[in-house]
């Protein structure tokens, strides 16, 4: 059985909209996903990339073909989304719960939580009352995950993490592994699952 993992920020809407699929691939190939979480800001500056909306922000078509595929695959998966009114929203308060999510075992929770609060139901999710109160209405513990967002073992991990992706290959959120193949972005998902079944 292959390896399957996904490399995800929650400021990438292009990570949402894959979260939102994964699960049908899954379905049909029987692999789960391992979500491995990433800081996408410390990937871009480790790898020297940009933010689509700063890499082609003198490329007007390209930012607008953009939208189009993003607003097509949410059409052809049927996916709620809108646009998070605060972006683009700091994710390191969200990724360091994330990492603190993951060693406290509740990482599929905390991320379906933290998808839905920032393209779903969208908040100022770097605000850390705004993000507890989400958390905690999504019935996780926020004040035990907010304590260890401060801890020097979470800290560590997410940046172990963002560095390893950034040696690996990775420049960017989504990224997807099977075994040791990279896939970028949501619209190698195809090839992601061919590779499942290969």
């Amino acid at each position: 059985m292959p390896k399957a993992e996904f490399l995800f920020d929650f400021g990438s809407p292009n990570a949402y909209l894959a979260h939102r699929v994964l699960p049908e691939i899954e379905a049909r190939t029987g692999v789960r996903f391992d979500y491995t979480p990433v800081l996408l800001g410390g990937l871009f500056k480790l790898t020297g990339n940009q933010a689509p909306m700063l890499a082609f922000a003198n490329i007007p078509n390209k930012l607008a073909y953009e939208m189009l595929e993003l607003r097509r695959f949410v059409e052809r998966h049927k996916i709620a989304f809108q646009m998070n009114p605060f972006f683009p929203v700091n994710t390191l308060l969200l990724m360091r719960g994330a990492v603190a999510a993951e060693l406290d075992g509740v990482l599929p929770a905390y991320a379906e939580a933290g998808f839905h609060h920032m393209w779903e139901a969208p908040k100022k999710m770097d605000d850390p009352a705004v993000w507890a109160e989400a958390m905690a209405s999504s019935g996780l513990d926020a004040e035990r995950l907010l304590a260890r967002t401060k801890d020097d073992d979470v800290k560590a991990k997410l940046l172990a993490n963002t560095e390893a992706a950034a040696k690996r290959g990775a420049f960017g959120i989504p990224t997807f592994y099977v075994d040791d193949e990279i896939y970028f972005g949501k619209n190698t998902l195809r090839e992601v699952e061919d590779a499942l079944t290969a």
